[in-house]
């Protein structure tokens, strides 16, 4: 699954991510939950808990039903340029 995962977000949501100067690293998969932690202009940004759950995690769940939830390791509080 993590191979598949990877791939969707190379095609969907890594490029959405990188025009704000941001990413996303898959930490782990367990359990139907994705582990995840947000990079670059995305640490920190105040918009970041809506693209995971209404971007990410939607977009995860329509394609892999199994999925149960996406949750954001990131500390947001380290981020050093987050995009506004």
């Amino acid at each position: 699954m993590l191979r598949k995962v990877e791939h969707i977000l190379d095609e969907q949501i890594r490029p959405a991510l990188a025009a704000h100067g941001g990413n996303i690293e898959i930490v782990d998969i367990d359990n139907n939950k994705v582990y995840v932690r947000l990079q670059g202009g995305c640490q920190g940004c105040s918009s970041s808990n809506a693209t995971l759950k209404d971007g990410i995690e939607t977009l995860l769940k329509r394609h892999f039903p199994e999925i149960e939830e996406v949750i954001d390791l990131t500390e947001h509080d380290k981020g050093e340029n987050p995009f506004m």
